[in-house]
């Protein structure tokens, strides 16, 4: 075996076959990395908090009192599971893989299906929207097939709020699974004015995003007109009535995001209007007025007209009222029971929790039907709530069905999966007050989870 590079690090790493060409500090012979090799007084120890770093074991009480790993303060908004949902039962269901299940057990839960879905529009609108704002970024040439795809979408996403009146200064959108905040982006590129002393602070960008996000691009944006904040919080545990800039200003909310995965579509919609039936007493503060409410008459006046921006008139605490949404779903292979809003809506057709983790499974059918049956699926990044991969990975390949199912009705009924989960969301939309809309708003092929949930006040519809 060679020696070690003088000045550099003496450990060898099996794996390599060769010693680490980490430099060592003067006198060392390991580095910082393999430190816990050296003994001596000041031998390192791998910390308590985090494994992926090491810390001199006689400095240890002073590295846990400012180690990044430290637990730190939660936020003023931060309310531990305000928007998950009722844990009930959710201990004692068991997920079931479909290729667990027998013939007759697929073919009964395909009937469920059908039985379910009767009554439900099939065929989706093509609305295919675009927004002057992104052509020139859409003509650039140094942008390439991915970034076209996204400006496609961005675009559409644009086209749809200009669309359902929502897109205008005087109100906060709020980008749920926000990402780098590209979305939020070219929301504040639309809604430029020159006239930015007359429009002052009355445009705010709340972007929600869960994980620490590299290259934003919300922190460039400096115009003295508009408020952008970036909230790092997991939408499970987002209290809006607790955000302090939604507090002062009151403005009205829109809620927007692409690609929302799975679950983080329904925490968004329970953070954005509220988690149904009755509120816990022990809430320090109330979650917000709904524009379903009767007592909420400042919010939408008696002509159907949009409230007036800026502060408002009476003494609730939280933040304005909901104008509307634009969601882009996808993934829905990534439901839960727990936190889906269309729970009610199941069990009024007779469906339970063990059937919703069925069809969430079965719906990934729907992107993945025509595909080779021994490729091999990519490996899914859990940690954030967006659908930031294209391909939209599905969540497990069913060899059981492959001998009494086509590719093609594989396919559809992923298809109707998707249908039932999405109107289990409309139906929550309904008991809101807000009418829902489910769309495509891009080509197939731009993404093939290309759906798109608007929705509106039932007055202003």
């Amino acid at each position: 075996m060679a020696a070690p590079v003088p000045g550099r690090c003496g450990f060898f790493v099996e794996k390599k076959k060769r010693f680490c060409k980490m430099i060592v500090a003067r006198g060392k012979v390991f580095c910082g990395e393999h430190a816990t090799m050296e003994g001596g007084v000041s031998r390192r120890i791998v910390c308590p908090l985090d494994p992926k770093h090491t810390v001199s074991q006689d400095k240890l009480d002073k590295h846990l009192k400012k180690c990044n790993s430290r637990e730190k303060p939660k936020p003023v908004y931060y309310v531990e599971n305000i928007n998950a949902g009722s844990a009930d039962g959710d201990d004692t269901l068991r997920q079931v893989s479909l290729g667990e299940l027998s013939r007759s057990q697929l073919e009964s839960l395909v009937e469920k299906l059908k039985a379910g879905v009767k009554g439900l529009q099939f065929d989706l609108e093509d609305s295919v929207l675009s927004h002057p704002v992104v052509q020139e970024e859409l003509n650039n040439p140094k942008n390439g097939d991915s970034a076209h795809k996204h400006l496609k979408q961005q675009s559409s996403i644009l086209g749809h709020l200009e669309t359902q009146g929502l897109l205008g200064r005087g109100r906060c959108f709020i980008e749920f699974g926000a990402g780098r905040g590209k979305l939020s982006h070219w929301i504040h590129e639309a809604l430029k004015t020159p006239d930015l002393l007359l429009t002052e602070d009355d445009l705010q960008m709340l972007l929600v995003e869960r994980s620490s996000t590299r290259f934003k691009v919300d922190g460039k944006h400096q115009d003295p007109g508009v408020q952008f904040e970036r909230l790092q919080v997991d939408i499970q545990h987002l209290d809006l009535s607790r955000v302090q800039m939604l507090r002062l200003k009151k403005l009205p909310l829109v809620g927007i995001g692409k690609h929302l995965c799975g679950a983080a579509t329904d925490l968004a919609l329970r953070c954005l209007l509220g988690a149904p039936g009755p509120k816990d007493g022990t809430e320090p503060l109330p979650k917000r007025l709904k524009t379903s409410e009767p007592e909420s008459a400042d919010q939408i006046s008696e002509s159907g007209a949009l409230p007036e921006p800026g502060p408002c008139a009476d003494s609730d605490p939280g933040p304005g009222p909901v104008l509307g949404l634009a969601v882009a779903l996808c993934c829905h292979h990534r439901c839960e029971w727990r936190h889906y809003v269309g729970q009610q809506f199941f069990l009024q057709h007779g469906l339970g929790a063990e059937e919703f983790s069925a069809f969430c499974r079965m719906s990934s059918w729907a992107t993945c039907g025509l595909r080779p049956t021994n490729q091999k699926p990519r490996p899914q990044d859990t940690t954030n709530q967006r659908g930031d991969d294209e391909e939209h990975e599905p969540a497990e390949e069913a060899d059981a069905v492959n001998s009494f199912l086509s590719s093609s009705e594989r396919e559809q009924i992923g298809r109707l999966c998707k249908l039932l989960i999405d109107a289990g969301r409309l139906y929550f939309l309904r008991t809101r007050g807000f009418d829902g809309k489910l769309c495509r708003y891009v080509d197939t092929q731009v993404t093939l989870e290309n759906i798109l949930l608007t929705a509106i006040p039932s007055s202003l519809s």
